[in-house]
């Protein structure tokens, strides 16, 4: 039996499969039995549906034409009333966790309500499935270019001056503006501190916010968290004049940026408030424009160190730094919605709410899963997001466990901005091989089912596991405890393994991913094999890039 899995991997490798060959699979929108066999299919689950290629360098894709259909109905109907393409916001967070907020079981429970982002995500299409990169700047970039980190090649977060960003790739911004759109950037950005990769210079057409990340701004300058660097005259003085911008800046498109006032332990506190501010004064100025707009609104929230200002310090009934932050990020968002309703733009406007992977568990205290692992790896934890979908009128409210990758959001933009499906293809160069998927039937159907049938993680330039349904194979893993046994241990530590076989898990009866079923379950765990040996074709054909990578 033990030969039985590595000899399939071989032979799928080779294999012209099945699953990528033209056809259509039927839109399942509730369970439904067929005549003659026991138990029922389920919606969003494809491991026997066949794909659509759309373009060579494009993910194939479940093809459901009555839920389309109804997606353009309705997105017409909204053109016609309003004259223009939606507005599309994508709010995300930094190292927030998927049981953080009431909607997914967190909220008062762990001691930090969210009242006001739970009624709202009550009001929306929740994901149970969306899936990040297992780190900031690479989910960051995926989302910016609709490619994973293999792809784009923003394969760790760039640190303290080091190169690599998003220059010279086709970015969501880009294809946005071409589209007619009011493109605004705040907060974090992280995707590169060199001229070519800075927000003003890949499709933005105004930035707030810093370039680096919440950290990088602070750790080095307090006594209490680096002590030998803030201590040391001679060890501060050579941070302070490490490479990287320390301020708070603001740029416009094509100019170069401004710093507004030094970032440190004190002026950190108000970062957030200031940056909802300058949002909230954009979202004025948009007020009944001709133009739909897109705003990347990305906080500081909740990125250790979080230094809550006099108000928020004790708010949260856990009084920890990290729940008083995630009880102002339910009033931050709360102000953003409350901002476009008051402005008129509700109706027209689609909201992404999201985090860029999961729980920090090296710093302490930090964001919660219900899942295995955390930020740094491609256990559950690391990079299953807490999401919703909100459009007023738009998205029907409701929960679904069909796959999204974050890399969706590109494709799906770029789709209501005018150019769905296929047509993206002919915005990028041939080379460019596009992750994302157009999820716009799925979020906008009724009862709108995953255009996606499975999901890729990775770690670093290398494939690391797949999920189809239920089930996640993976070849390569996290052991955090395996080298230091104290101390908090999280994705970033121990060693990195692989399985000489395969690793299988049912993350519906396992979502801790603490038994691999790969050889009791090898009726699942081949199709599984197969999809991972089909991706394994595309990088050959579309080779990993390195833009920043700890390789």
């Amino acid at each position: 039996m033990k030969r039985i899995i590595p000899a399939l991997l071989l032979a799928a490798a080779g294999a012209t499969l099945a699953i990528s060959h033209a056809g259509s699979a039927a839109t399942i929108t509730e369970p439904t039995k067929e005549q003659g066999f026991a138990g029922y299919d389920q919606p969003n689950q494809y491991l026997a549906s066949r794909t659509v290629k759309l373009a060579d360098n494009m993910e194939p894709v479940i093809a459901h034409g009555d839920q389309q259909q109804e997606a353009e109905r309705k997105l017409q109907a909204l053109q016609q009333k309003t004259g223009k393409r939606p507005n599309i916001v994508i709010f995300l967070l930094d190292d927030v966790g998927y049981s953080d907020f009431g909607f997914n079981g967190g909220g008062e429970a762990v001691g930090n309500a969210t009242p006001d982002i739970d009624r709202i995500a009550n009001q929306s299409l929740i994901l149970s499935s969306a899936y990040s990169q297992p780190s900031c700047s690479p989910t960051r970039a995926t989302i910016m270019t609709g490619q994973n980190m293999a792809h784009h090649g923003i394969q760790i977060p760039p640190m303290y001056g080091q190169p690599g960003g998003l220059a010279g790739l086709t970015t969501l911004p880009e294809l946005l503006s071409r589209a007619g759109y009011t493109t605004q950037a705040v907060g974090k950005w992280h995707m590169g501190e060199n001229n070519g990769s800075q927000p003003q210079n890949v499709g933005f057409d105004d930035f707030r916010g810093f370039l680096s990340v919440s950290d990088m701004y602070t750790e080095w300058r307090d006594p209490q968290y680096n002590p030998e660097i803030a201590l040391s005259p001679e060890r501060y003085r050579y941070i302070l004049n490490l490479p990287f911008n320390k301020s708070d800046v603001h740029a416009v498109k094509g100019g170069k940026i401004e710093s507004l006032y030094e970032i440190n332990t004190e002026t950190i506190k108000d970062l957030d408030t200031k940056w909802l501010d300058y949002t909230v004064d954009f979202l004025n100025r948009e007020k009944s424009a001709t133009k739909p707009f897109f705003l990347y609104y990305a906080p500081r929230a909740c990125h250790f160190d979080n230094y809550p200002n006099a108000y928020y310090a004790g708010r949260s009934a856990a009084r920890t730094n990290y729940s008083d932050c995630i009880v102002q990020v339910n009033d931050m968002f709360k102000k953003l919605i409350d901002t476009l309703q008051a402005n008129g733009e509700l109706d027209n406007t689609i909201v992404f709410f999201a985090s860029d992977n999961g729980p920090e568990q090296e710093v302490q205290p930090a964001a919660r899963s219900m899942f295995r692992g955390g930020k740094g790896s491609t256990w559950e934890g690391a990079v299953r997001s807490p999401f919703f979908v909100y459009w007023k009128g738009m998205v029907e409210p409701r929960r679904s466990d069909g796959l999204f990758d974050f890399a969706d959001m590109f494709n799906t933009s770029v789709a209501l901005a005018g150019s769905p499906g296929a047509d993206l293809a002919k915005l990028v160069p041939s080379t460019t091989y596009v992750d994302g998927i157009d999820q716009t039937s799925f979020l906008l159907a009724d009862k709108g089912v995953s255009n996606r049938r499975s999901v890729f993680y990775f770690w670093n330039d290398e494939l690391s596991a797949v999920r189809v349904d239920e089930f996640k194979l993976m070849k390569k893993f996290q052991l955090p405890d395996a080298v230091t046994q104290k101390g908090y241990n999280g994705g970033f530590a121990g060693m990195v393994g692989d399985a000489w076989t395969v690793l299988v898990f049912n993350l519906y009866t396992d979502p801790k991913e603490e038994e691999s079923i790969a050889i009791r379950h090898i009726p699942a765990s081949v199709p599984l094999i197969m999809e991972y040996a089909r991706y394994q074709q595309v990088l050959k054909k579309y080779p990993p890039r390195t833009q920043a990578s700890l390789k």
